[in-house]
């Protein structure tokens, strides 16, 4: 009689432990953020505490500044040049609806209507990049000269009388009036305007085009329900793009200006590099920021957007 051995019962296979990540390891992200982080305190942070103690000083560049907290200045700065805060608005507000109306078109062709165009067209976007600003601007003030081509044209279509009965132009000339210092704001802050648009546009799935056709929406319904709505956070990113350094610029309006077209970042170029009033100066500089920071943060706010830009 043969009797069956039972093998014996296999041991449990141990069970591995996660392993736990090195201490180094963790401390990887952190190490990675630390060039940015110290770029962001050294080039903004201490500079903004510099210029806030600097707005409080008082004295003189013979006698010294001190550090008073005299915020007194704040007020004076505000009481003296509002003029040219309201002018810097208004000049930028401007700007910024020109540009939407300009480039939105131009980022709908290239985002859907391009083609094998599309690249030739973002180069020719971009083009205006690889020329200084202050070159780009200079060339506004050939092009919109006296005896120009732009006003002799504008002369022969009466354009100019309309926009002198307006306040825009100065008689029969365009430079150093409004108008010009819009256009060169204009041309030169469109480009910030049409990439947003047209890396809005290009995420929107053609098919939801074609659905709209499909329920008899019209062109215009389907651009008003479904194209325009979903490319919201480039009008955004555009327009914020567009505002914020146009309502700070000075260039163009010395360049392309008049004393009468001064903006405040004219005031504090003066106030900061020739009157060498840095209190007033720094003063103007904060004054702006927070303006700028109130309008942006509202115009987020109403647009809905929070969470997109």
């Amino acid at each position: 009689m043969t009797t069956v051995t039972e093998a014996p019962p296999l041991a449990p296979t141990p069970v591995e432990e996660p392993r736990r990540p090195r201490r180094r390891g963790r401390l990887v992200p952190y190490w990675l953020l630390l060039p940015g982080i110290l770029w962001l305190l050294v080039f903004f942070a201490l500079p903004m505490v510099y210029q806030a103690s600097t707005s409080v000083q008082t004295g003189s560049l013979e006698e010294g500044y001190k550090v008073t907290w005299h915020f007194a200045t704040y007020w004076d700065a505000l009481s003296e040049y509002w003029p040219q805060f309201l002018r810097s608005v208004l000049y930028a507000g401007v700007a910024t609806v020109l540009c939407l109306l300009l480039g939105y078109p131009l980022a709908y062709l290239i985002a859907f209507r391009a083609g094998r165009w599309r690249n030739v067209i973002l180069v020719l976007v971009i083009a205006p990049f690889f020329t200084s600003f202050l070159i780009r601007t200079l060339a506004w003030k050939t092009i919109l000269a006296d005896g120009g081509p732009v006003v002799g044209a504008l002369s022969s279509l009466h354009v100019l009388d309309v926009t002198s009965w307006l306040g825009i132009t100065a008689g029969e000339r365009v430079l150093a009036t409004p108008l010009a210092v819009v256009c060169g704001l204009t041309y030169n802050f469109l480009p910030f305007m049409i990439l947003p648009l047209y890396t809005s546009l290009e995420r929107i799935d053609g098919r939801l085009h074609e659905a709209a056709g499909d329920l008899y929406a019209k062109p215009f319904t389907t651009f008003r329900k479904v194209t325009f709505p979903l490319s919201m956070p480039g009008v955004v990113s555009g327009t914020l793009l567009t505002f914020i350094p146009a309502s700070g610029d000075y260039v163009n309006a010395d360049l392309l200006g008049s004393t009468d077209t001064r903006m405040v970042g004219n005031v504090i170029q003066t106030q900061f590099l020739r009157i060498l009033d840095y209190p007033t100066a720094a003063a103007l500089s904060f004054i702006l920021m927070a303006a700028i920071l109130v309008m942006v943060t509202l115009y987020i706010r109403k647009s809905g957007t929070e969470d997109l830009v």
